[in-house]
């Protein structure tokens, strides 16, 4: 396979996340929450892996004629955005006016967040909270907790990305990536366990979610307060 083809095929790759998110949708219209999150979990999936392998093929040289990024972006804002705020505000958890509020506030700052130059760090990790609503949403579907919780902290990220804080990339971010992209492929699993039993995962697994989640929200927090804002 030539250069060409290698790079065309991960587009066409990266390409595949507008399929999944489509069908996240159609379930999701349904109320099959369990099979939406299944399908974002694999747009996440691909997410993870279309990058590194963007760069090893060099895209940008060996098929100029498509815009990776551009194509990311748009899928991303789709499946960590769009698709996340609907479930939210239709599954029920925030009551009445509150999930206006979450709907409105995650549709706005996400697409102002994505269209922001200044949102990745020089070291790659990303500057404010980078808009992860499927990871954060999904975490409330599997734990549950009280509708006040879940907009306290709703309206925490959303301030959180115009913040100067650091949030880790679990696989670009250097630092600490040894533990990082292992934490990262573990909350990938167990969130995929959590949609697969239909939100009603065993005690461990809630607290597995909570523990990784919290670990990818905090990380490059840590890691600026150690080393400063470049660290």
């Amino acid at each position: 396979m030539t250069a060409s083809l290698k790079a065309l095929s991960v587009h066409f790759l990266t390409a595949s996340g507008a399929v999944f998110a489509m069908l996240a949708m159609l379930a999701a219209v349904e109320s099959a929450w369990g099979l939406m999150w299944l399908w974002l979990v694999v747009a996440f999936a691909v997410d993870g892996i279309d990058g590194p392998l963007a760069r090893r093929y060099d895209v940008k040289s060996n098929a100029p004629e498509y815009d990776g990024v551009l194509m990311d972006l748009i899928i991303d804002y789709l499946t960590y955005v769009f698709i996340p705020a609907y479930a939210l505000f239709a599954s029920g958890l925030l009551p009445g006016w509150t999930g206006w509020i979450a709907i409105i506030v995650i549709t706005y700052a996400g697409v102002v967040y994505f269209a922001d130059t200044r949102m990745k760090m020089r070291d790659y990790s990303f500057s404010g909270f980078p808009g992860c609503w499927n990871m954060a949403v999904l975490v409330f579907f599997a734990v549950e907790p009280r509708w006040w919780t879940i907009l306290a902290i709703t309206v925490l990220l959303a301030v959180a990305m115009f913040l100067p804080l650091k949030f880790v990339h679990p696989v670009r971010t250097k630092r600490w990536r040894r533990v990082t992209l292992p934490v990262a492929l573990a909350w990938t699993l167990m969130a995929g366990a959590a949609a697969w039993q239909d939100f009603e995962p065993w005690p461990a697994l809630q607290v597995g979610l909570i523990a990784a989640s919290l670990y990818l929200a905090l990380a490059g927090i840590v890691q600026q307060a150690i080393h400063g804002p470049d660290g």
